[in-house]
Parts: C-alpha cells; sequence; structure tokens
C-alpha cells in the first residue's frame, strides 16, 4: 500500500504531464530545456524519480505555470 505521501507525489507527476500535454510540448522539448534526456523527464511524469524543488520550478517556468498549481492535488 502506498503512503499518502507517494500518492500525492504520483498526481503532482500526473500534473505535470497533463500541462505538458495542454501546451502540446513533446517530452523530449521539455527534457531538452531542463538538460535531460527524455528517459529521465518520463521517469518525472511517471513519479519514479523524486524531483527537487529547483527541478520543480524549472518545469513550472516552462509550462508556464505556478508550483503552488502543480502542488494543488
Amino acid at each position: 500500500m502506498k503512503s499518502n505521501i507517494e500518492n500525492k507525489l504520483l498526481l503532482v507527476a500526473a500534473k505535470i504531464r497533463t500541462e505538458r500535454k495542454r501546451l502540446g510540448y513533446s517530452q523530449e522539448y521539455v527534457a531538452l530545456s531542463l538538460d535531460l534526456s527524455q528517459n529521465a523527464y518520463s521517469k518525472i511524469e511517471l513519479g519514479y524519480t523524486n524531483i527537487s524543488l529547483v527541478r520543480l520550478m524549472e518545469i513550472a517556468l516552462i509550462l508556464n505555470t505556478e508550483i503552488d498549481y502543480l502542488l494543488r492535488v
């Protein structure tokens, strides 16, 4: 059974993916903007990788959204 925090992290990852798709951005585009491989970025969206606050800020900037929106789950 996953903990409440793990479940929320998965929801944040899903929200990142939803916003990326809404903007029509590819995983490759966001990954290149973050100086990551597409595979590494994919792991963020799948919730396999815990990201730092700095990385979350970078993602929010690329997706033209606020961090609090991404964290509101």
